[in-house]
């Protein structure tokens, strides 16, 4: 099976927008997802993400963006990484997140971040396996803000 990897674009984002609603099916939270193709369209500026290609068709991203922490400076943070189901044995989401990790190389930063559920153990031990460190001390925080371009 040839994977290609490569940077999303707006064409993408419908396949993309299907894939995030299919993660946020698999993660038991298909309300959370509020953005739209207009709104992706939009941002287009500042959404991030690769995309792994078989045949032609999309079958895992991954979302991220820069973030700056105060301890310890510049970073990529990955919002989102899912991989198809079906394709999950090969290797794509090992292939995604090294690339998310040697651009974050090349832009000098000082570490990749991302979240994983606590009850998601097969994640976990991935990113075990890759070497990351999984920090059971933190929680996120989100303060909704009120959409005003209504």
């Amino acid at each position: 099976m040839d994977v290609i990897i490569r940077k999303g674009v707006v064409q993408d984002y419908e396949q993309i927008l299907a894939l995030i609603n299919a993660f946020a099916v698999f993660q038991k939270t298909p309300e959370k997802v509020t953005v739209t193709l207009e709104q992706m369209v939009r941002d287009k500026d500042i959404f991030q993400c690769l995309v792994a290609e078989v045949d032609n068709t999309i079958v895992a991203f991954a979302s991220f963006f820069f973030a700056y922490y105060s301890w310890s400076g510049k970073a990529v943070y990955v919002d989102d990484l899912y991989v198809k189901e079906e394709y999950r044995q090969a290797n794509i989401g090992t292939k995604l997140l090294n690339t998310v990790i040697q651009f974050a190389n090349e832009q000098q930063c000082k570490s990749v971040r991302w979240q994983v559920s606590r009850w998601n153990e097969s994640a976990i031990s991935f990113y075990k396996k890759l070497g990351a460190v999984v920090d059971e001390t933190e929680m996120n925080c989100i303060y909704k803000l009120v959409d005003t371009t209504t």
